[in-house]
């Protein structure tokens, strides 16, 4: 991962500022304690060492003791990890770890339960740009952890040919020329459609990924009958826990998720500190 640092010290800055008032005037200097962190609530784990490094940031000294480990299934009750340390430096960094934590667990827990959801299926969960934002590279590790596969880091990294791209280009072909004229040979083209024939003018284009964006099941079905393997087919738009397993078994290689990142719920964790 990258980015973490920055992200660490910005929500400190953020949640800090000028100092923590509270703390300062309520607990004593050099006040040593200890700390466990305890789901309260069945999770799987995904930003432990993150979690760590807020510590870490505010004292080296921090002594951080694991006792599970990123992918691992947690269930309500137990400790996650314990800390020894100076009281004040663990409690300023208790949200901030908290928060970070709590959401990246959400992401991957939420991700587990999709790729549980079409087990025995060639699809894939991934998940897309809609991510917190400057939160982007933690969400997207932590769909990893939850058994998902990542897209497009960003706007940098991948072509994704979209409506409006289409629209600006003057056309499906026209907007696919474009990109093959200007990407590498070894970066692929993406295209969203919406219709049975736009699937066939993508394909007779020569795009390698195909976004069947907000189909039917019938349509699903059709589009995966004409390509026949010919290019990658992904399924995109509104899919639920629900609704994945039915669009999995259609055949589409791909199914991508927003749900994964902007509709993950927080986990339920807990920091409790105790006397020294």
């Amino acid at each position: 991962m990258t980015g973490i640092d920055r992200i660490i010290e910005n929500a400190l800055l953020e949640d800090i500022h000028t100092g923590d008032i509270t703390t300062l005037s309520v607990v004593p200097h050099k006040r040593p304690a200890k700390a466990r962190l305890l789901a309260k609530e069945p999770l799987v784990l995904a930003g432990l060492l993150v979690a760590e490094k807020v510590f870490i940031t505010l004292d080296k000294h921090v002594s951080f003791k694991h006792l599970s480990a990123d992918g691992d299934t947690i269930a309500k009750g137990d400790l996650i990890a314990t800390m020894e340390g100076d009281a004040s430096v663990l409690l300023q960094g208790e949200r901030v770890a908290l928060n970070l934590l709590q959401r990246m667990c959400g992401t991957a827990t939420l991700t587990a339960k999709y790729v549980e959801a079409v087990a025995g299926t060639k699809a894939r969960i991934v998940d897309t740009r809609k991510t917190t934002p400057g939160l982007r590279v933690l969400e997207k590790y932590a769909v990893r952890v939850g058994g998902g596969v990542n897209h497009r880091t960003g706007l940098y990294d991948g072509v994704l040919i979209k409506e409006n791209h289409i629209v600006a280009a003057g056309g499906i072909t026209q907007a696919i020329n474009s990109a093959r004229a200007y990407i590498p040979h070894t970066l692929k083209i993406e295209i969203e459609t919406e219709t049975i024939s736009q699937v066939e003018e993508a394909l007779a284009a020569g795009a390698e990924i195909i976004m069947l964006d907000n189909m039917d099941l019938d349509t699903i079905r059709s589009a995966v009958a004409l390509v026949n393997g010919r290019a990658l087919l992904e399924a995109s738009g509104g899919v639920s826990l629900e609704t994945v397993r039915p669009i999995a078994e259609t055949g589409v290689d791909i199914i991508s998720v927003g749900a994964l990142t902007h509709s993950a719920r927080a986990m339920d964790i807990s920091m409790l500190l105790e006397d020294y």
